[in-house]
């Protein structure tokens, strides 16, 4: 496997794949027994593997627990990555859930329990919460910086104006940076392209990619009568095969999966991967890890990616639908649009 620098803001090493862990116990009801997840954990660090993605409400906790074991003796070889926001007990209530101070510091401290740690590397806002000021995210996380029970920050499931508010809040304060974005992206969701991508890319963000397998969709195994997430989650965390173009997409990873003598899931998450972010895998079976992981030796020919791209398509919004607009272009270049040579990244 190979290490990507987690964004602009740090000299963070990270694998290509992250590791998700909430399949990691049995307290939702559906899971991995914790022998399992040891064997899915070790295989994923004799591949390489560096970068575990967890949170607090995973399993109710369970899957920090079982981490906070399986760290054990090797607790610096890997970025253990949590999340704050919801619920780590069903009875957990208002005063520590959401995204305030209080909420982040009872979390944190719970976590770092359950982690057998004294520091986390990454915590994530889990996602916005819609009524705590960004400066009090940013505020929080700084403050648990300057303690040492954090070493970066990022948020999660955010809409791009308040990751840049944050972005910028933080980088004209001087406090800790937002190191990283994680979204969910995948060949059935992409409407994350529209805004939050570009905005990840332009601010300098580490960019996590959730769900890549839309649930286990493009796998294809839905429609040989699987169940998995479907049921197992109660149909979240879930992308059905509910449209024509959901199903056309299936049909072209299929096709190409079977060009390349892959599997479909190899071919979704490569595809996810080409597009610049860091896809987790989130295995509950050591067979569903090893074909996970078989994506990191894929690469995607720009002629399969285009057939992908297009059939996965989705109509701009606006602005975009009058900036990418031709005679649009040319009004801004004087004409000369076409001679232009553009920026490799997004500006902010």
């Amino acid at each position: 496997m190979r290490y990507k620098l987690f964004g602009r803001h740090t000299g963070l090493r990270v694998s290509e794949l992250v590791l998700g862990t909430g399949n990691f116990g049995t307290r939702w009801g559906h899971g991995t027994e914790p022998a399992e997840a040891r064997r899915i954990f070790d295989a994923y660090a004799e591949a390489g593997g560096n970068f575990i993605d967890t949170a607090d409400s995973y399993q109710f906790g369970q899957s920090e627990e079982i981490l906070g074991d399986l760290l054990q003796g090797r607790r610096d070889d890997f970025v253990v990555a949590t999340k704050f926001t919801q619920r780590a007990d069903p009875k957990d209530g208002i005063l520590v859930t959401g995204n305030s101070r209080k909420a982040m510091i009872a979390s944190v401290e719970a976590s770092l329990r359950r982690l057998k740690t004294d520091r986390i590397d990454l915590l994530w806002a889990h996602y916005s919460d819609g009524v705590t000021p960004v400066e009090e995210i940013v505020r929080g996380f700084d403050d648990l910086a300057r303690s040492g029970k954090i070493l970066y920050a990022g948020l999660s499931d955010f809409p791009a104006w308040r990751v840049a508010r944050a972005a910028t809040i933080a980088e004209l304060r001087g406090t800790l940076p937002i190191a990283g974005l994680q979204v969910e992206h995948s060949l059935v969701e992409r409407t994350t392209e529209q805004e939050l991508i570009p905005a990840a890319q332009a601010l300098g963000l580490g960019l996590v990619a959730w769900s890549p397998l839309g649930g286990g969709m493009l796998t294809g195994k839905y429609r040989k009568g699987e169940t998995g997430r479907a049921q197992g989650f109660g149909g979240k965390v879930f992308q059905a095969e509910n449209s024509a173009q959901r199903s056309a997409v299936l049909d072209a990873v299929l096709a190409v999966a079977e060009d390349l003598g892959v599997t479909p899931g190899e071919v979704a998450i490569a595809w996810v991967a080409a597009k610049g972010a860091l896809p987790i895998i989130g295995p509950r079976t050591v067979a569903q890890l090893e074909s996970n992981l078989a994506a990191a030796d894929l690469r995607l020919t720009p002629d399969q990616i285009a057939r992908l791209d297009q059939v996965s398509a989705l109509p701009p919004v606006f602005p975009y639908t009058m900036l990418q607009d031709p005679a649009t272009q040319q009004r801004s270049a004087g004409g000369q649009f076409d001679r232009l040579d553009l920026p490799a990244l997004p500006v902010a």
